[in-house]
């Protein structure tokens, strides 16, 4: 799966126009969010086909900033404090966090700025059953 990073122009419209061009083109959104920030909109979807959803998005005229890996993870929700464990646990190794947000699954979806190291992290914690329920 990828993240795209997209550029959308802060006017009624700009995500319902994104929408539709990836339904034209058959390119679903597995999660994500967009936000203002400091007057421009700034975007975050993940998709399966993360080169699809590009071409769909370029073809209409939308900006894609850049595509980037994922990790996926599941966190534990009847126990309080996962996010900041495993937040803690990235911290520790030396990967920063860059982009965080949940799938339609409720899966975590993390873009980090080491994807080797935020990977064996990942890993570890997935194998962790009973400290951090994978």
């Amino acid at each position: 799966m990828k993240d795209l990073t997209i550029e959308l122009e802060n006017r009624p419209g700009a995500l319902a126009d994104m929408g539709e061009a990836l339904g034209r083109a058959g390119v679903s959104v597995e999660g994500g969010g967009a936000f203002v920030v400091n007057g421009i909109g700034v975007a975050h979807f993940l998709f399966m086909d993360g080169g699809a959803a590009r071409r769909a998005l370029e073809a209409a005229g939308i900006r894609v900033l850049e595509e980037r890996d994922v990790l996926v993870q599941r966190l534990n929700q009847a126990e309080p404090g996962q996010l900041g464990k495993i937040s803690r646990r990235m911290a520790q190794a030396g990967v920063n966090i860059e982009v965080i947000y949940s799938d339609h699954e409720h899966q975590l979806i993390l873009v980090v700025d080491d994807p080797a190291k935020g990977r064996a992290v990942s890993g570890a914690w997935g194998r962790s059953p009973g400290i951090e329920g994978s």
